[in-house]
C-alpha cells in the first residue's frame, strides 16, 4: 500500500481536484523527467513565463519591493532567469 493510500484511508488526506492550468508532472523515472523538464521549457519559451519563479510571487504579493527584486536579480543578469527578473520591474508586470 503507497502513503497516500493510507493517508486517504485514515481521513488525513484532502483531495482536490485540480481545474484547468494546472498539470501534474510525474517524474518518478528518467523518461518522465525528461518529460516534465521538456513540457515546462516548452511552455516557459512559448508564454515567456517563469515556471515556479518564487521573486516573481514575492514581488506581486508586495513582500518584495523593486528595489528587493533588483537586488536579487542584479547577480543573476547575465543569465535569462536573471534577466526576466529585471524585466519583472521594467514592465511593472501585474499578474492577470
Amino acid at each position: 500500500m503507497d502513503l497516500l493510500q493510507t493517508y486517504l484511508d485514515e481521513g488525513a488526506l484532502d483531495v482536490q481536484r485540480m481545474g484547468r492550468g494546472y498539470a501534474w508532472l510525474d517524474t518518478g523515472t528518467h523518461g518522465s523527467l525528461l518529460d516534465a523538464g521538456n513540457f515546462v521549457r516548452t511552455l516557459q519559451a512559448r508564454q515567456g513565463l517563469q515556471t515556479g519563479c518564487p521573486e516573481e510571487i514575492a514581488f506581486q504579493q508586495g513582500w518584495i519591493s523593486a528595489e528587493d527584486l533588483q537586488i536579487i536579480a542584479r547577480p543573476l543578469a547575465k543569465n535569462e532567469y536573471g534577466k526576466y527578473l529585471l524585466n519583472l520591474i521594467a514592465e511593472g508586470r501585474a499578474w492577470d
